[in-house]
């Protein structure tokens, strides 16, 4: 709903705030139970929120149109997820969190974000999304069309390949440690083959674009190059059920590697299509130390 990892974890706690203060409202047995009850006043809250900050953008091209967009650390993701012998489990697939979906979402207008998850994440029915949002069935089934056609006009032509899995696949990690390699040996050509021909790096809260191999090499020799300011280490990991690597920076004449900055890296067919790059400020949630001896 938020496209934030810090504005969820607030609205979470405003959740739990906000069932505690009406929990006389909810009655065990007679109502829709609790999941759902849960469910209508995080959505609620998010409304609201949005409704506070103003925050709509009418198209995304990029990350870059979203300051406030985070990542998701997938071991949050695998943590919540119930055990596949208990009911209800909803498992938190690539297609539904992928960071292209997250932003595409922003563009919808609150109400048809709500009933797009309710729908085609959660996979309710139109009449419990309807009573979710307290409205009609075909306004619920009318808002879910347009929505649906928002985001197959917005997200990338090969969205229908993407795959449900909730874990990397052996490809996907061994070009990981390919760039993770790449980057520590301060070897700009061998990062540069990595990459797409369409690939395009973005650095939200920063509002720039760079797009095209030939553009971005240039840009990995000259970050590799006299201007490089010490050493890397990089750490794999993963966010947004997507392979990402967290980097430490080490200064010339320091001692330790200190946080830097996370990639978020989007393959297609055995190639580098898209890094966000995002700081360092959410390390702690991926469970990575700030420093490295």
């Amino acid at each position: 709903m938020l496209g934030s990892f810090d504005e969820a974890e607030d609205l979470v706690q405003e959740t739990f705030l906000r069932a505690w203060r009406f929990r006389d409202r909810f009655t065990a047995g007679t109502g829709p139970g609790v999941r759902p009850w849960l469910y209508r006043i995080a959505t609620n809250a998010c409304m609201d929120h949005h409704r506070r900050r103003k925050r709509r953008v009418a198209t995304v091209g990029s990350p870059a149109d979203l300051p406030w967009l985070q990542p998701y650390p997938d071991r949050l993701l695998d943590e919540v997820a119930p055990a596949d012998d208990e009911p209800d489990r909803v498992v938190v697939s690539r297609e539904t969190i992928e960071l292209a979906f997250v932003a595409t979402l922003q563009s919808l207008p609150p109400r048809q974000r709500a009933v797009l998850l309710a729908r085609d994440v959660l996979g309710w029915t139109a009449a419990e999304t309807a009573d979710l949002l307290d409205m009609s069935v075909p306004a619920a089934n009318s808002a879910l069309q347009r929505a649906r056609a928002t985001m197959a006009e917005s997200l990338p032509a090969r969205r229908g390949d993407w795959s449900s899995a909730t874990e990397l696949t052996d490809g996907e990690r061994d070009l990981l440690a390919r760039f993770i390699d790449a980057h520590e040996r301060h070897d700009a050509a061998a990062a540069a083959t990595m990459l797409r021909d369409d690939i395009r790096i973005t650095m939200p809260p920063q509002p720039m674009v760079f797009e095209g191999r030939e553009e971005i090499a240039r840009m990995l020799a000259t970050a590799f190059g006299v201007e490089e300011v010490g050493d890397w280490r990089l750490v794999p990991t993963a966010a947004n059920r997507l392979p990402a690597a967290a980097s430490y920076l080490r200064e010339w004449g320091a001692d330790q590697f200190v946080a830097f900055k996370l990639d978020v890296v989007r393959i297609v067919d055995g190639g580098v299509a898209e890094v966000t790059t995002f700081g360092s400020s959410l390390f702690t949630a991926f469970g990575l130390p700030p420093v490295l001896e």
